[in-house]
């Protein structure tokens, strides 16, 4: 209380509020006798008064009523204010009550009397609030006069929570570079409402037509739930106006939930996926992660980073970020730290192969639950180098189950691929036997009386991970193209990298052990149209101002990918876009003598034959022509 002494401001409103309560007593009176108050009444007032006012001030101290601040005043201001008048008027009632039991006394008066301060004052505290939000704000309140016509006119399309909790933002932050100018909404019901005071002026069909009206200068798409024909719906009209626009990432972005204007970004190729935010069952996914101490490889990665970023969801005892790669582990370490004020997490930079380092780390801190992202995914260079892809997907991913299993690990999650199914590549061939590995694993524990749970998460590919097509695409834009295009008719399942994430941590609290859980991936996509799109989506226009070329398919590449082999048993799950492969994967001992001819071939750099060798374990693998940098022999 004693800062707000020392405020101007402070001592305007209380002033204010005297007068305030002075007139709500006389009006009481004034309504009580009908407009003419009995002389013999007067002396009752200015008695009452003396002891009425401060009795008042000292009850909306002890509720808060002071200190609020005003220019925010919100509902809860108003409960408090409402429960400070309620019991002030009981109050008053008790003591004059006890004093001389309403003699001379109206008790109407004192009900009218609390009534009529709530609303006066009430009044007051939501005048102040909507003249800090217009242009005739006083400078008294800080208002900057000018701030208004620097600030951007914001359309924003959707009428939703969304484009309201944005509203609210924007009024209550006079810094922030924008004023809403109006929504759009394709709800017939919504169209000449009202948001904030600010009217839902028609359908998102007349976008160019309500932006020249309102001089819109930047658009805003508010609809975080859109699906993949609305957002490119909405994204051509949005070309078409030719005013800048953005949009509010979808719900799987948002990881505290929370919409704010900081969300608010460029349209990226990911919006036009238009992919239903997941259904995650917090409470399973707390139970194996809540608490624990959780070790992630290839913790920088595109799919790593961003598990470390949902598992800090569920409070994890301890995270161990693991990475090869020293700038990506302290990009992780950092953003974690300064972004997420995530402190309880251990950066270790190395190798999965060190076995010593393992050891060590295992030893120590006793990861309870381990998540292996860390792999070589991109498919040309692994079938250029395929013994790295031996080393690091296969032999690192042994070693680091080995390791789980001694130390006692609860959960095992192998992060694997769409490409291992049927694999025409190396890379995928590799990721297949690392599935075979994770399941003799599962079956050694479960024949030993049980121990770690194993599983394996396949899944296509996610919009904008190292090594993808987007950001090759981007750059080729960026320098004018042309843009490279493998074949019109390639298609690829795509989803983001959230979504991915999320269905990991959901498919990992559903394992039992030896499960191969499939992520629904949706539509495929024709990487052509996705060229297009990328393009546009940057202010080009396709085939006129960037052109698109087509080259051909690369090493070990597939015109289409797939989810499962024919054969394999898939079952549905709880949840409906998980399914669950539950078919039998080779024995250890089966595995054992194909694992040490590849480490021989490895060694030698025999790439014809890794994949001969591959081929033997993994029939379905049908290699390509040989492309290893290295000839044989």
């Amino acid at each position: 209380m004693k800062y707000q002494l020392r405020k101007k401001n402070f001592w305007f409103i209380l002033g204010v509020d005297l007068l305030l309560l002075v007139a709500a007593h006389l009006l009481a009176y004034v309504i009580r006798f009908d407009g003419v108050v009995p002389r013999d009444q007067w002396d009752s007032i200015s008695a009452v008064l003396v002891f009425l006012l401060p009795a008042k001030l000292l009850v909306f101290h002890l509720f808060g009523v002071y200190r609020g601040m005003w220019r925010y005043t919100s509902l809860a201001d108003l409960l408090n204010l409402f429960k400070a008048c309620v019991v002030s008027g009981f109050i008053a009632l008790g003591a004059i009550l006890l004093l001389n039991r309403f003699e001379g006394f109206s008790r109407s008066v004192f009900v009218l009397d609390a009534l009529l301060t709530f609303l006066f004052i009430g009044g007051f505290r939501v005048s102040l609030r909507l003249a800090c939000q217009t242009t005739f704000c006083l400078p008294f309140f800080g208002e900057d006069p000018g701030r208004r016509q620097r600030r951007k006119r914001l359309l924003i399309i959707g009428a939703g929570d969304a484009a309201e909790k944005l509203t609210r933002e924007i009024n209550d932050n006079k810094g922030l570079p924008y004023m809403v100018a109006g929504f759009l909404d394709d709800r017939s019901a919504k169209i000449g409402q009202q948001i904030h005071g600010i009217p839902v002026l028609g359908p998102i069909g007349d976008l160019a037509e309500y932006a020249f009206k309102v001089k819109a200068q930047e658009i805003l798409i508010a609809i975080p739930s859109a699906t993949r024909d609305q957002m490119q719906r909405i994204v051509e009209l949005c070309r078409t106006c030719g005013i800048p626009f953005k949009t509010l990432p979808g719900l799987g972005e948002l990881i505290s939930d929370k919409v704010s204007i900081k969300a608010i970004r460029d349209v990226s190729l990911k919006d036009l996926l238009g992919r239903p935010p997941v259904r995650l069952e917090l409470e399973e996914i707390s139970g194996i992660l809540g608490g624990k101490t959780v070790l992630v490889t290839g913790a920088g990665g595109s799919i790593g980073s961003e598990l470390c970023r949902q598992i800090i969801r569920f409070h994890p005892a301890n995270l161990i970020l693991m990475d090869a790669g020293e700038e990506n582990l302290y990009k992780i370490e950092m953003e974690l730290l300064h972004e997420h004020d995530f402190n309880r997490y251990v950066p270790v930079l190395g190798k999965v192969q060190d076995k010593g380092l393992l050891e060590s780390l295992f030893g120590h801190y006793q990861p309870t639950v381990v998540f292996h992202a860390a792999a070589y995914k991109h498919v040309p260079m692994v079938e250029r180098n395929p013994w790295e892809g031996v080393y690091n997907n296969i032999f690192a991913a042994k070693r680091l189950m080995e390791v789980s299993v001694r130390h006692g690990v609860e959960r095992f999650v192998l992060i694997s691929t769409d490409k291992a199914v049927r694999p025409t590549n190396v890379m995928g061939a590799t990721k297949r036997m690392t599935e075979l590995l994770m399941q003799g694993f599962c079956e050694q524990v479960e024949s030993a009386g049980g121990g770690t749970r194993f599983m394996a998460v396949r899944f296509g590919n996610v919009i904008g991970s190292s090594g993808s097509v987007i950001p090759l695409f981007k750059r080729q834009i960026e320098l004018g193209g042309p843009v490279t295009v493998t074949d019109p008719d390639m298609t690829r399942y795509f989803m983001s990298i959230e979504e991915a994430s999320q269905l990991i941590l959901q498919a990992a609290s559903m394992g039992e052990g030896g499960e191969i859980f499939i992520l629904e991936m949706g539509t495929p996509v024709r990487i052509g149209q996705m060229a297009r799109d990328l393009i546009k989506l940057c202010g080009k226009e396709p085939d006129t101002e960037i052109e698109i070329i087509y080259t051909g398919l690369r090493p070990g590449e597939k015109m289409y990918e797939e989810l499962i082999t024919e054969g394999e048993g898939i079952v549905a799950t709880g949840h409906e876009k998980i399914m669950v492969l539950r078919g039998q994967g080779a024995s250890l001992e089966y595995l054992r003598a194909s694992l040490d001819n590849l480490k021989e071939l490895a060694v030698v750099h025999d790439g014809e034959g890794i994949k001969g060798e591959l081929g033997r374990v993994i029939p379905e693998y049908t290699p390509q022509a040989s492309a290893s940098i290295l000839p044989r022999g």
